[in-house]
């Protein structure tokens, strides 16, 4: 029920040659350390609807499931891509699709299902929570509409985003509005974090003016729509994280066989063996924790609120597991920056805090079964 189809197997080959064609590592890393924005990758991509495969039709998208979707994440993150796919596609969209109104998703998402426009989540502040039940980012009654004033931290791909949707507390309570990046009264600026390859921003709103449409779905309703929407990002981001772990084994493996050391293979030693080993175990554990959550988000949103956490906590320290492993295979060779294995170890590390550690989906899964 879980397993992948053999339709999911054809799109992850089809994905994964275009990926191994068009973003080899050598790509990945110019672009990282030039901070540069591939537009005609994202093209590429977009020309083959991936951004639009989860949308429904009815707004320019494909209408197939998240677990089509999370197939390509898998590959996209197997492949380390420096893409604003999560912050646009996951994020972004799948907020928009939750919480807004018929008008805003007929306005909003067939950009984003093509492409030609960029979105991003702004919900991040000082203190680091993800689901703030007080956000210092306020809007204001005014000028026909609202206005906007604070200050969001770690925004996944702001410097690229055409529009945010940022989380603001009004009088009916915390809010969620979509915003244009060019509105005036927007300053961006990008941030050095452990990742590269997930760029970030500092996104700051010193009075900015939005119409009364901005506003998503229901006054006050903002936490609710995150919550629904984490759920199935955590689903999402489970599958990126064990594309990544799984290029990590596979490293591993293959150095264990190619480096030898007293005149024999490394991976003949019980130590490698075992460390091999309890990697795989740890990577198919990942796997079904993603398949369950992916197959509760497209057919029982109930189930999806235990499958979640249970896949954002599990995952998360899964695959930072397998990549701190996976320098230790490598020995010396694997702590250079020459070699791949610090930048899954950095993007590991990244993706244990986006949406949340998993001590937090811990507690909200604590809380969802009445612990």
């Amino acid at each position: 029920m879980f397993a992948a189809t053999p339709d999911h197997e054809l799109l992850r080959d089809a994905a994964r040659r275009f990926l191994d064609d068009r973003l080899p590592t050598t790509r990945v890393r110019a672009l990282m350390e030039t901070g540069e924005f591939d537009r005609g990758l994202w093209a590429e991509t977009a020309a083959m609807g991936w951004q639009g495969m989860a949308i429904p039709e009815a707004y320019g998208g494909a209408g197939y499931t998240v677990r089509e979707l999370g197939v390509v994440l898998e590959e996209l993150g197997r492949a380390l891509a420096p893409l604003p796919f999560f912050s646009s596609v996951v994020l972004a969209a799948g907020i928009i699709e939750l919480g807004g109104t018929e008008a805003q998703r007929a306005a909003f998402l067939p950009s984003l299902a093509d492409g030609s426009t960029i979105g991003t989540l702004a919900v991040v502040e000082v203190d680091g929570s993800w689901l703030p039940t007080t956000p210092a980012v306020t809007a204001t009654p005014g000028a026909g509409g609202w206005v906007l004033t604070g200050e969001k931290r770690h925004v996944l791909d702001g410097h690229v985003a055409d529009r945010f949707v940022v989380l603001a507390a009004t009088a009916e309570g915390p809010d969620l509005f979509v915003v244009p990046a060019t509105a005036e009264g927007i300053t961006v600026e990008s941030v050095v974090t452990l990742d590269l390859t997930r760029p970030q921003a500092t996104v700051r709103f010193d009075g900015v003016v939005v119409d009364a449409e901005a506003r998503l779905g229901q006054p006050g309703g903002g936490l609710e729509v995150l919550e629904r929407a984490y759920d199935r990002a955590a689903a999402l981001l489970a599958y990126e994280q064990v594309g990544g772990a799984a290029r990590c084994l596979e490293m591993s493996v293959a150095y264990a066989k190619e480096r030898y050391q007293f005149g024999r293979p490394i991976g003949s030693f019980q130590a490698v063996k075992h460390r091999c080993a309890d990697m795989l175990v740890a990577l198919e554990g990942a796997r079904s924790a993603a398949l369950y959550a992916g197959w509760a988000a497209a057919e029982d949103p109930d189930e999806l609120r235990i499958a979640a956490p249970v896949a954002k906590a599990f995952c998360s320290e899964a695959f930072f597991r397998i990549a701190a492993d996976t320098i230790q295979v490598h020995g010396g060779i694997g702590f250079t920056w020459e070699h791949d294995a610090h930048l899954y170890l950095k993007r590991a590390k990244t993706d244990e805090l986006l949406l949340g550690d998993p001590a937090r989906w811990r507690a909200r899964l604590g809380d969802r079964l009445g612990l």
